[in-house]
């Protein structure tokens, strides 16, 4: 049972209470916040978009998922899942065949470029060395970029360990 000397230094300090609690669930809520918004890795970043499907499934069984998901820095021309569907028929099911597992690596290898390559700076270039070893060629036609022929349709999509450069089809290496 509460004695009156009890209760009112409670009452007192309930202010306090309060107060505190209040700073502890906002500084708490804050850290949410904070690791909520920094910005995932190359391949989370493309799957939680929803629109990278089938290059996320590509990159699974090409053995790639590691890879990008490394310090990195990369940079990212990212074909979305219409891209893949421009494709002839079978020829994504094809690919993900584990006797193609090479192959696609090759395919998806020649969508990356070393480094953190921004917008503003592929803009400043006429081709890019890839991952797998051959040149993209980049052009710039009517304020538009093409990287081998394909439209970059997003710029500069963050990613912790480098950039993503969404295009609407997929390149192939010569």
């Amino acid at each position: 049972m509460f004695t009156s000397s009890v209760y009112a230094r409670l009452r007192g300090s309930l202010p306090v209470v309060v107060l505190l609690a209040g700073a502890l669930a906002f500084q708490g809520a804050h850290a949410y916040e904070s690791k909520a918004k920094a910005p995932a890795d190359i391949v989370d970043t493309a799957v939680a978009a929803g629109s990278f499907n089938t290059l996320a499934a590509a990159l699974k069984a090409a053995g790639l998922v590691d890879t990008l998901k490394g310090p990195g820095p990369f940079t990212v021309f990212a074909p979305t899942d219409e891209a893949f569907a421009k494709l002839p028929a079978g020829t994504v099911e094809s690919l993900l065949e584990p006797e193609n597992k090479a192959k696609l690596a090759g395919i998806l290898t020649y969508h990356v470029v070393p480094g953190k390559v921004m917008a503003a700076d592929v803009v400043k270039l006429t081709s890019a060395k890839t991952v797998n070893g051959q040149s993209v060629t980049i052009a710039v036609k009517d304020g538009k970029v093409m990287v081998d022929g394909a439209n970059v349709v997003k710029t500069d999509v963050a990613a912790s360990n480098g950039v993503i450069h969404v295009i609407d089809a997929v390149i192939l290496p010569k």
